[in-house]
């Protein structure tokens, strides 16, 4: 059943269309990651669904209502925003109550949602400290803690890592996945990082200005992107792109001019016409040193030793960058050229207009 149904959504702010059409069915008790680069609308979207933004056009069905002229309190929503927006002059116990203050709550209810809430946080021993004396993952935590007294149908998190150091936003991330289990509850989460978006999500949302570029799970996205944008976004380092020119498909293998990097067969049940313009695309990762089903020169400009891997940056002759992602610390150095190969199985090709060709 879903809990969240967003149809032909659309937002614009005077002349500039931010939200262009946007259609999304979330279930009950789903993770989704908006995910997108700064700009696309992810955040706008999310204020939306939370009241804090009109619509322009289109509906919001939560919960089965239609909720466009429903304030937030009434949506059934709760919201962790990136600052923790704390009261620095209350305890941690009136942080995490305050909403059931607005609510004018009985004190025993609000003692036992504050303390269960706590619980479920690990918070239950700064509960009479003030928020100065807490680390940044504890304010998160506290932030998280107001949303949970409400019991929401909903909860909206806008990049509540990003104000976090790495090492911090990594125990974050876990924390949220396990609150995701224990909770069960549908969480809708809005990151620019596409690490964060793979690690947490069932369900991934890829925008790019103001409209959605694929939905789907973060395998499915990393195995089949549908289109170049999703291609380049999804997977670090990004995926590397070959320009190149079709000499020729039968139906079941196109044949494609790379240039300087000579001509590659690819398995494809597509027919397209010979002349056309297409991208080859090679994961990092994919990519083994010595040769392979199609192999290549390359000469490292940058070498990154990091021990559990290492990544090399090369040109190309046509100009591309061209990155390696290697395990372990084999022997290469920059400068010094070396054959990489990978399986035709693992490539991707893309058409003119930037869609994938299975």
């Amino acid at each position: 059943m879903s809990q969240l149904s967003l149809k032909n959504l659309q937002k614009s702010f005077n002349e500039a269309h931010i939200i262009k059409g946007i259609n999304l069915e979330v279930s009950e008790g789903e993770f989704v990651v908006f995910v997108g680069p700064s700009g696309c609308g992810k955040s706008t979207l999310l204020r939306m669904i939370a009241g804090l933004e009109d619509v322009s056009s289109g509906e919001i069905v939560i919960g089965g209502n239609k909720v466009n002229d429903l304030p937030p309190v009434q949506r059934g929503i709760a919201m962790v925003f990136q600052s923790y927006a704390l009261y620095p002059h209350m305890t941690v116990f009136e942080n995490i109550a305050f909403p059931l203050r607005v609510e004018r709550l009985p004190q025993a209810e609000v003692e036992q949602r504050v303390n269960a809430a706590a619980k479920v946080l690990q918070l239950e021993s700064r509960l009479q400290q003030r928020p100065g004396t807490l680390s940044g993952g504890q304010r998160q935590r506290v932030a998280i803690g107001r949303a949970i007294v409400r019991q929401p149908k909903i909860f909206l998190f806008d990049e509540p890592l990003s104000n976090l150091d790495a090492a911090l936003r990594s125990e974050m991330r876990i924390e949220l996945m396990e609150l995701h289990k224990r909770l069960g509850s549908t969480m809708i989460y809005v990151t620019h990082d596409q690490v964060e978006a793979m690690t947490m999500a069932d369900k991934i949302v890829v925008l790019d200005a103001g409209t959605i570029s694929q939905v789907g799970s973060p395998l499915e996205l990393y195995h089949r992107p549908d289109n170049l944008f999703v291609a380049g976004f999804i997977g670090s380092p990004k995926m590397n792109f070959i320009s190149g020119t079709v000499i020729g498909s039968d139906g079941s293998t196109i044949n494609v001019d790379l240039g300087a990097l000579g001509t590659i067969a690819l398995p494809r049940t597509t027919k397209i016409g010979a002349g056309q313009q297409v991208t080859l695309g090679i994961r990092p990762e994919h990519l083994r040193l010595g040769k392979g089903e199609f192999s290549l020169s390359v000469t490292p400009k940058i070498v990154e030793h990091l021990g559990i891997h290492t990544v090399t940056y090369s040109t190309l002759p046509a100009g591309e960058n061209f990155v390696g992602l290697y395990e372990g610390d084999p022997k290469v150095n920059e400068s010094e050229a070396h054959d990489v190969g990978f399986a035709l199985s693992q490539a991707h090709l893309f058409d003119q207009a930037g869609l994938a060709i299975y």
